[in-house]
């Protein structure tokens, strides 16, 4: 993760909690104690964070409005680019299961477990052919499709036409 990310991560982790310790704030965002400070002082800096000391032991934290628009600007970013990426998973899927229709297959068995089976399940629903999520034996006219974590056995499906991988496709087609 890059410094920017660490620094929206901390200002939403203080968001949340003004009453975090920077121990806890270091342990949390996975840096250094002393990095944590030196974050601390860039957003406060920034204008996106305000300290208040309480005694000699106790700080609180405030996000400002600036800050918080920071937070806003981000978590938007990521949303655009998280529809965008499912755009384009659609749209590779589909691709493959136009190919599978025409060669003949009548439906798609996901074989493991994917963050992406309601893709796979609603280009099977355009293309009207039966979406199986059940492991089970292989079936003749039935296409095996491993998710993108799933890692088969490599001698009983190495260079069968009726199987693909999820993630090769997807990598494939979109990168």
């Amino acid at each position: 993760m890059e410094v920017q990310e660490k620094e929206l991560e901390l200002l939403q982790t203080i968001h949340k909690n003004s009453h975090v310790r920077q121990r806890d704030l270091a342990r949390i965002v996975g840096v250094s104690l002393g990095m944590t400070n030196s974050i601390i002082k860039r957003l406060v800096t920034k204008g996106w964070l305000k300290i208040k000391k309480i005694n000699n032991r106790k700080i609180m934290y405030a996000v400002s409005a600036e800050g918080i628009e920071a937070i806003m600007r981000r978590s938007y970013r990521y949303f655009k680019r998280t529809i965008k990426n499912v755009v384009d998973y659609k749209e590779a899927m589909l691709k493959l299961v136009e190919k599978i229709k025409q060669e003949g297959y009548r439906g798609i068995r996901l074989i493991g477990k994917s963050d992406l089976d309601f893709i796979i399940e609603h280009c099977c629903h355009i293309s009207k052919i039966s979406y199986i999520k059940k492991d089970g034996e292989v079936q003749r006219n039935i296409f095996s499709l491993y998710a993108e974590n799933y890692e088969p056995d490599k001698k009983k499906h190495v260079g069968k036409k009726n199987s693909e991988y999820l993630r090769k496709i997807f990598l494939h087609d979109i990168l």
